[in-house]
């Protein structure tokens, strides 16, 4: 049997750091490379990052919609760049964050969560404003194939608080109902579960949210966006542990030179396992 997402995802978390680079290939990181904005940009940007940084970070998330819009030989970068992380030993997190219900969501968690897809990743983002049932499908065929979900929860842009913070007749409000749930979904397992939330990591003092879900928490907003690791502590509390820190730009914008890559990621990693030894 495949490890669940969990298991892996703390092994590769202990060994390698804990840190999770996003692939962000937009117009202004490709053109401060030196590189066009076109496909031929796009793969030479993709690959220097899967050749720097796959065999020593532990998470890469590749942003879909930067390679899709490139059409058909954007998704092919995208498939070739997900085998080759994986095959190096990195998890790579899938940021596409798809949302719809029935068979649509089904086949939404085929094209990224089924074994034989073509991009098949180790976990898939994924939001829950449809309704948190909404998304069975893609729970069960993630706890299906080992793989996992990060659900968006908590994020860091200023317009998900009138949707995440609004309070249900319950007296919850909406983000702390989808903790409420993934941590039903993790219950019992070791040393985690594989259904993790997105908490941005940007949003200062948390206390008021139960984190403790025992399973994995997506942080964006470590560097250009203004967090810093240190901040960790203080936004996740005793849920520290398990946060999955995204870097993009500050380790990105260190390309094209594989070895500065590699040093920018390294100083993130260790930075970030200091701050949460504390």
């Amino acid at each position: 049997m495949t490890p669940s997402f969990g298991t892996r995802l703390r092994s590769a978390m202990d060994e390698r750091g804990p840190l999770c680079v996003g692939i962000d290939p937009h117009a202004s990181l490709l053109g401060s490379w030196g590189l066009a904005d076109d496909i031929a940009g796009l793969e030479r940007f993709t690959y220097t990052v899967v050749e720097a940084l796959a065999g020593t970070v532990a998470v890469f998330k590749p942003q879909a919609a930067f390679f899709e819009r490139f059409g058909s030989r954007g998704i092919a970068v995208l498939e070739r760049a997900t085998a080759d992380l994986r095959a190096a030993g990195g998890l790579v997190v899938m940021d596409a964050k798809r949302g719809d219900i029935g068979s649509t969501m089904a086949a939404y968690a085929e094209a990224f969560l089924r074994k034989d897809s073509p991009l098949f990743s180790d976990a898939l983002t994924v939001s829950p404003y449809l309704g948190y049932g909404s998304l069975k499908p893609a729970v069960d065929l993630a706890r299906e194939s080992g793989a996992g979900l990060f659900v968006l929860a908590l994020t860091s842009n200023p317009e998900g608080a009138e949707v995440q913070r609004a309070v249900r007749e319950d007296g919850r409000t909406i983000g702390a109902t989808m903790l409420a749930h993934l941590a039903e979904e993790n219950a019992g397992e070791t040393p985690m579960g594989s259904f993790g939330a997105v908490v941005g990591a940007t949003l200062g003092d948390l206390s008021s949210f139960d984190l403790d879900i025992n399973g994995p928490l997506l942080a964006p907003g470590i560097g250009a966006q203004g967090a810093t690791p240190e901040d960790l502590p203080v936004v996740f509390g005793d849920a520290v542990r398990n946060v999955v820190p995204n870097v993009s730009r500050a380790v990105l914008g260190a390309g094209p030179d594989v070895s500065a890559l590699r040093d920018a990621a390294t100083r993130y990693a260790d930075g970030i396992r200091a701050a949460v030894a504390g």
